[in-house]
């Protein structure tokens, strides 16, 4: 597949990244010259420099027989263009772009093959605040994501010493949930992968990924971890695109949160935008403003600004002064590991790999419909829809156990017209069976799109 990518900022050198691994057929499209460089001396693509609305660009890069343009400037009104360029004169068949302004959103009627021809519109702010507001509906969870419209989710939680199931067999987690049927489809210790049997145990520090109907996550986590709090009060430090929406998401829940936003400007529009937040002109990273605002009672401090040190600074600061749970917004990918867990911070978001997912669900071949990268896009979690029949599908009239699923590719849930099953060796996939599975090496994913193909012949 050939993709043209606009734009080599965050997101679009993340996707480049990606993709490049995969064997995709990129161009990377920028003003920026050494940005591009930088990229062509890692990574086997091709880059134009140039605006990445001009004809004459588009046409360098090879948009006459592009399959997908991906539209991921730092400006929406050069992405849509983008987009309407690539439609009308190159009649691009797949066109994504990156929309962020509110105003924009707000009006769909906008995006129409008459009007603005963009198939499919991406939103970070919006993503990362649906993942974060996640997090805090489960304060157990280091990851929380949905599949099936919601009716499955796949939750990643680290074992800690006291839980009741740590120190057990896996085959023990029916024994304390009974009447709740969940799978556990991969397990991390030590950074290293393991494929879960009955007779694996769970120990300390281990992060453990399951999946489970939605209803049933709180149980299941409870298991792996002791009782953790709900969360009622809220700090967000910084009052950007993404505080703002998601001080606005916690109002509609009923939170009464406080934002810290240190130019006099911008707080005054959100004192006035916003209807039961606090907003408080100041600097996250003051100490005595914290305490001030009583952080050893805050349940969640959340740093969304654009600075990453900044973010990484306050959110310390937070965890020392009491705060019960830090995260910290980081789009530097050697930082992520840097700083998340050992008791600094609890959760580093990265937005590029909330973000790519949502990317990689267009990219994906067979009919592929949700997918999640997992621990720093090292590993995938995919919603796939079986189609066909076993004359010409490989997973469609067979059971689990008789599929030639690569190394580290398990079957977590199967969603059957709304009912969410557990995946288990006999279960048989149903033509329209919408499948969720876990791969811990994304090398294999190509195998995994291929069994969900229908072929012409099968045999």
């Amino acid at each position: 597949m050939k993709v043209i990518i606009l734009g080599a900022g965050q997101v679009g050198s993340s996707v480049a990244e990606n993709l490049v691994r995969e064997n995709y057929d990129i161009t990377v499209v920028d003003t920026n010259g050494e940005r591009l460089q930088d990229l062509q001396d890692r990574f086997d693509l091709r880059t134009v420099t140039g605006g990445a609305a001009f004809p004459a660009v588009l046409e360098q890069a090879g948009a006459e027989d592009a399959d997908m343009i991906l539209a991921v400037t730092n400006s929406d009104e050069v992405n849509m263009v983008a987009c309407k360029v690539a439609y009308a004169l190159f009649h691009t068949p797949t066109k994504i772009a990156r929309i962020r302004a509110a105003d924009y959103l707000s009006h769909p009627e906008l995006f129409s093959q008459e009007t603005v021809p963009i198939d499919v519109i991406i939103s970070p702010e919006q993503i990362v605040t649906d993942y974060i507001l996640r997090l805090i509906e489960y304060p157990a969870a280091l990851q929380v994501l949905d599949f099936a419209g919601g009716l499955v989710r796949l939750a990643a939680v680290r074992a800690v010493q006291g839980g009741p199931l740590v120190g057990q067999q896996l085959r023990e987690l029916r024994k304390h949930l009974p009447k709740i049927d969940t799978r556990v489809a991969a397990i991390y210790r030590r950074d290293r992968p393991i494929i879960p049997t009955g007779d694996t145990v769970i120990e300390v520090d281990d992060e453990v990924f399951f999946i489970a109907a939605a209803r049933d996550i709180r149980s299941v986590l409870s298991e792996l971890r002791r009782a953790v709090k709900p969360v009622k009060r809220v700090l967000i430090a910084g009052g950007g695109n993404i505080g703002r929406r998601l001080a606005r998401a916690l109002e509609r829940r009923g939170y009464v949160p406080k934002i810290i936003e240190r130019d006099p400007a911008r707080a005054r529009l959100l004192s006035e935008e916003l209807n039961q937040s606090v907003v408080l002109l100041g600097d996250a990273a003051d100490g005595e403003l914290l305490v001030r605002e009583g952080i050893e009672d805050i349940d969640t401090f959340c740093a969304l600004t654009n600075d990453d040190e900044a973010n990484i600074l306050s959110a310390l600061l937070a965890k020392r002064l009491g705060a019960y749970r830090v995260m910290s917004l980081i789009n530097r990918a050697a930082y992520v590991d840097l700083v998340q867990g050992g008791g600094n911070i609890d959760i580093a978001i990265s937005p590029q790999q909330a973000t790519i997912g949502s990317l990689l669900t267009h990219l994906r071949r067979g009919d592929v419909v949700a997918v999640h990268s997992l621990r720093r896009g090292a590993a995938e979690a995919i919603e796939a829809v079986a189609h066909g029949d076993p004359s010409n599908s490989r997973v469609v009239g067979r059971a689990i156990e008789n599929i030639p699923l690569p190394h580290g590719t398990t079957i977590g849930a199967i969603v059957r017209d709304s009912e969410v099953l557990m995946a288990h060796h006999d279960t048989v996939i149903q033509p329209n069976d919408h499948v969720i599975l876990f791969i811990v090496d994304k090398k294999q994913l190509p195998e995994v799109e291929r069994l969900f193909q229908v072929a012409f012949t099968f045999v």
